[in-house]
């Protein structure tokens, strides 16, 4: 788990919102996970670390593997919020979150 993500399960600590499980194993057969899920409601966020870096993810083969884990996921029913750490450090991303989980709360940095 990431220092990000860190930071974006303390603004959902701050927030009246259902439990959320953290390295959700969702597939029956693959060892993927969700970096945050609520599996009854089908939802997942992932953390997206290094959007301006050119971090691992955003090339080459992760970001080929990634895709193919957002849309397997989606076959299955799940709904994916994908966030930055601009997205985490201005709210937005837990706004977005409030918003799936049809909640009236926002919570900024």
């Amino acid at each position: 788990m990431s220092d990000l993500e860190d930071r974006l399960a303390g603004q959902l600590r701050m927030i009246d919102g259902p439990a959320y499980v953290r390295e959700h194993r969702f597939h029956p057969t693959r060892k993927w996970r969700f970096d945050f899920a609520w599996p009854a409601l089908l939802l997942a966020v992932e953390v997206e670390g290094g959007s301006w870096t050119g971090g691992a993810h955003n090339r080459g083969a992760h970001f080929e593997s990634d895709a193919v884990k957002y849309s397997e996921a989606a076959v299955l029913g799940w709904r994916i919020i994908r966030v930055t750490t601009d997205m985490v450090d201005d709210g937005r991303a837990v706004g977005l979150i409030c918003r799936a989980l049809h909640l009236d709360a926002e919570v900024v940095g």
